[in-house]
């Protein structure tokens, strides 16, 4: 009996030791709170005395009585570790609500880390809850100490899980990339499929293109998908945006000039032309070009021969001409802005660029790849876009297109604070789409499905889609409005 207080004392000693010592290292020398943590029990009590506790460690604790709204839960937030009651009101103690649950979380998000909590110790229901796929098994009441050290071990093992997809899904682009011939290019909609059948026929000769396209639609990633996928691809590829070269620079930039040529020409300097030998040449906004430099480039690409500003002598070129503008040719051709015969010796193949707006089931595609090399880029840990991000982008006009998708996805990465994209962290501007409900429509035209549809719109719009806000502003819970969201597919 006397040496029972001291061994009671070693040991408890020995716990907290144990127990700091495993926090410490965990945690190495972060000042701030990580990790987010979900709770779901049908125990009300218990719920808010685990977050009053738990807000204390980590940086986010959400806590959630219903079963059933966990599926929109994990879909719209990215959980470090998920506590789940085995037993909730429809059942005792067998554990089999909570092997369910564990079996859909799982489904949802293979990575998950579930600790199941039940009052109920049973060792063959701890072991299968491993087997099925749970991080760990804590009983009803816990110890804190022990709690907090079984959550921070299944936040380093989701963690670990995080990262072995990430790498499988580098694995996976890299190797869909290597695979795919035009791997620049990103798309499966008809318009699309349209275009990748064009380049397999125009890739592989020398005739001269010509892209058409509003801004932003890429048109400069058509013409170096061309020049990688044909013979010159060993070659220079030489762009010149037309538009930013003033009158004055336009010839000796493309065509070269010779020392002394003019004030400030101090040495020989060949053009673009020259640059682009056994390679492609690609002029973005032609049509930007004079009527006096359009003869001369018209006279180039007859005759094959460049002739320096300051020289006599014409030099012979062999290159691919690639052509892009934004405007109607054939208009500028009617009202004598330009060529007709140099409109047909650029359009040998024409290759016409639909807008994002007409091919939104290619959204997803590229929002997803822009997110991967942003998260790369800026080393983020941002793995997802969710559901009702992607479905504002699909609804979106993106007047801007693929380019403004492009900066849109890269500011969202940068300002993320999670590791899932939420239409918050988007920012879109004014639309002007035809699809938007029209202000002057009555209500009392519409089914009360339809009204609430345009109310929730309007308020998402209101705060910039802060579900929070909008949530309150409507009189819901984060929950309710999250089921209204997937509901009408907003």
């Amino acid at each position: 009996m006397g040496y029972w207080p001291y061994t009671f004392c070693r040991s408890q000693i020995f716990m907290h030791i144990w127990y700091l010592t495993f926090i410490i290292a965990y945690m190495g020398d972060k000042s701030e709170k990580s990790g987010k943590i979900l709770i779901v029990d049908d125990n009300e009590d218990l719920l808010r005395a685990a977050r009053m506790f738990l807000k204390r460690h980590f940086e986010q604790v959400d806590i959630e009585k219903n079963p059933e709204a966990i599926p929109t839960l994990i879909k719209n937030e990215q959980y470090d570790v998920i506590m789940l009651d085995m037993n909730f009101t429809k059942d005792v103690s067998s554990g089999h609500e909570g092997f369910l649950w564990l079996g859909k979380i799982l489904e949802i998000d293979p990575a998950a880390s579930v600790v199941l909590i039940t009052a109920y110790g049973d060792v063959r229901m701890a072991v299968r809850a491993i087997k099925e796929g749970a991080t760990d098994f804590v009983l009803k009441p816990w110890d804190n100490d022990k709690l907090l050290a079984t959550l921070y071990s299944a936040m380093r093992l989701h963690e670990s899980r995080e990262e072995v997809i990430n790498l499988r899904e580098q694995q996976k682009f890299m190797q869909r990339d290597a695979d795919s011939r035009y791997q620049e290019v990103i798309g499966k909609s008809a318009s699309m499929t349209k275009i990748f059948n064009t380049l397999d026929k125009v890739a592989a000769t020398d005739a001269n293109v010509l892209i058409l396209g509003e801004n932003g639609t890429g048109k400069e990633v058509i013409a170096r998908a061309i020049h990688r996928a044909s013979h010159r691809s060993e070659k220079a590829f030489i762009g010149v945006d037309v538009g930013a070269l003033s009158e004055n620079l336009f010839e000796s930039e493309l065509f070269g000039h010779k020392k002394g040529a003019f004030t400030d020409a101090k040495e020989d300097k060949p053009g673009r032309f020259e640059m682009a030998e056994k390679g492609t040449l690609f002029l973005d906004e032609i049509t930007n070009i004079s009527l006096p430099i359009q003869a001369k480039l018209l006279s180039v690409l007859q005759n094959r021969t460049v002739t320096r500003v300051g020289s006599n002598k014409s030099k012979p070129i062999d290159i691919r001409l690639i052509s892009a503008t934004n405007q109607n040719l054939n208009e500028m051709v009617s009202s004598g802005q330009f060529r007709q015969d140099l409109m047909y010796r650029i359009n040998t193949i024409e290759i016409h660029l639909p807008p994002l707006r007409e091919r939104q089931e290619d959204i997803p595609l590229l929002a997803n790849h822009f997110l991967q090399v942003y998260a790369r880029k800026y080393n983020k840990q941002v793995t997802t876009i969710n559901e009702a991000a992607l479905t504002r982008m699909t609804k979106y006009e993106w007047p801007g297109n693929v380019r403004e998708l492009q900066h849109a996805v890269e500011r969202a990465v940068i300002m993320s604070e999670g590791h899932i994209l939420k239409p918050e962290d988007f920012y879109f501007g004014a639309s002007t789409s035809a699809k938007q409900e029209n202000p002057h429509v009555k209500l009392e035209d519409f089914h009360l499905e339809e009204v609430e549809k345009i109310l929730i719109r309007k308020v998402l719009q209101k705060y910039d889609g802060n579900i929070t806000q909008a949530a309150n502003e409507l009189g819901l819970t984060r929950s309710s409005l999250y089921r209204r969201l997937e509901k009408y597919g907003l």
